[in-house]
């Protein structure tokens, strides 16, 4: 009677013959964790530094150190005695992955004896020769696929139920102490999300930020102290690791914890610090409040663009019906009850309709934004608000100088008045001849009109310019 290895139950169980045997690696287990702190950068890279008790025994010892990530850079490895720094020393370490999977198991016994058990307690000597059956050597008979319970006789040297650290230690005496393991780890990163909710006259608003923790790295960190870096680090390419950085993790102050984010400037980053504990499960995505603000002023900008190619042949209207931009800006300033280092990510813009219920407006990116810098969002194009551009003139005086002149149409189809910036990028070395509204010069080669266009009504801005290429 033949059964497939799905049916074919794997266990482990001491059968090897007696004798002398090694001693096993003192193993060290999150069950003896005492502390854990966790940094978290934006490009999928964490720092974890976790504080465990064991009791050393003097002398040159194995030691497990199980429960770290599975991604776990082994190059980054820093180990420390708390108790008694200058007593203890690694010789050596190891980062065993090779983790336990039935499949595994029996590549591993592949070539070697196993016992299969029949239901009245009676066994039968096999070698196992293949996996795929599995195919057994009994007697000299070879059967594909066996009767029985496949029970071996040891787990193999180096498979293990979960990644871990295997260290070969030299310890001044035998105590109880604290050893502290810091490490790089990828498959860990966060991001930053903002949630803006307009008023009805759009120049007020309330600003929520969120950070999204997602946490693939093969560990769970349980009741962590969290804190996260805001910023662009490089990272080598090449072989070498960042090592654990005290600051980043120092210890969290033992106060009544809020729950809130406090930043902090790090060397040319942002430090961003739980003031309380959270846990990051394995596989899990987790959201946090960074900040919050109410009744931030903000501008909305209705923006008209043109482009540097349009003065160096002749156009007539390059495009009918040209679409004005939306965009909404506000000053990350103290005065605006803002006034703190702003993460880079995307930020959604909401503003509740005649119902009451809020619906999506914009969405943009942002960059990290430090306080007194403003932040300006793309909000989409205006869809009752359009522009129409026409080369009135254009003409070569001599040399490389020409004079081109253009007509700016503005029409607005909504119920109430707006303004419309009409910005120009102008190539080359340029002054304006004649304009019908004053122009403003925003830099080396750019003019800005600001047009305002009655409801249900339109304007017009004409100028003309000289320019030298």
């Amino acid at each position: 009677m033949r059964r497939s290895i799905a049916t074919v139950l794997l266990t482990v169980a001491a059968l090897s013959p007696g004798g002398p045997v090694a001693a096993a690696p003192l193993a060290i287990t999150r069950e003896s964790q005492r502390d854990l702190m966790v940094t978290i950068y934006n490009g999928n890279l964490g720092l974890v530094k976790d504080t465990r008790e064991a009791h050393l025994p003097a002398g040159t010892s194995e030691v497990q150190f199980a429960d770290v990530a599975a991604q776990i850079d082994p190059t980054s490895v820093h180990l420390k005695s708390l108790t008694d720094p200058a007593g203890l020393r690694i010789l050596e370490q190891n980062y065993e992955y090779d983790l336990l999977s039935s499949q595994k198991l029996l590549e591993k016994y592949v070539g070697k004896k196993v016992r299969l058990y029949q239901g009245n307690a009676s066994y039968v000597e096999a070698t196992l020769l293949a996996t795929d059956g599995p195919v057994f050597e009994i007697n000299g008979q070879i059967h594909m696929g066996y009767p029985g319970q496949m029970v071996f006789p040891s787990l193999p040297e180096n498979l293990v139920s979960k990644p871990t650290l295997l260290w070969l230690l030299r310890n001044g005496a035998s105590a109880p102490q604290r050893i502290e393991a810091s490490y790089l780890t990828g498959g860990i990163t966060w991001k930053a999300d903002y949630v803006v909710i307009l008023n009805a006259a759009d120049d007020r608003a309330d600003l929520t930020g969120w950070v999204t923790v997602d946490n693939k790295s093969g560990a769970t960190y349980q009741e962590a102290a969290l804190k996260l870096v805001a910023g662009d680090l490089n990272r080598a390419r090449a072989e070498g690791a960042l090592r654990a950085n005290e600051m980043a993790l120092k210890t969290a102050a033992a106060a009544p914890a809020s729950r809130d984010f406090v930043s902090e400037g790090f060397f040319e980053y942002h430090l961003y610090t739980l003031d309380g504990r959270t846990t990051i499960k394995d596989n899990q995505t987790k959201q946090l409040t960074l900040m919050s603000a109410a009744n931030v002023p903000v501008k909305k900008e209705l923006a008209f663009f043109g482009a540097r190619d349009f003065y160096r042949s002749q156009y007539g209207t390059p495009m009918s019906n040209q679409k004005v931009s939306v965009f909404v800006e506000l000053a990350n300033a103290k005065a605006n009850n803002l006034g703190v280092p702003l993460p880079k990510g995307k930020i959604r813009v909401y503003k509740a309709d005649k119902s009451g219920s809020q619906q999506l407006v914009g969405e943009d990116w942002i960059d990290h934004t430090p306080q007194d810098e403003k932040v300006r969002i793309k909000m989409g194009e205006a869809f009752d608000v359009v522009g129409e551009r026409t080369q009135r003139d254009w003409k070569k005086i001599g040399g490389s100088t020409y004079e081109v002149e253009w007509e700016i149409s503005l029409r607005n189809h909504k119920k109430e008045n707006v303004v419309v910036s009409v910005i120009e990028p102008i190539p080359g070395d340029w002054e304006v001849i004649q304009e019908t509204e004053r122009h403003e010069k925003l830099e080396a080669h750019t003019l800005r009109y600001e047009v305002p266009v009655p409801a249900e009504g339109a304007a017009k801005v004409t100028y003309r310019v000289r320019l030298r290429f």
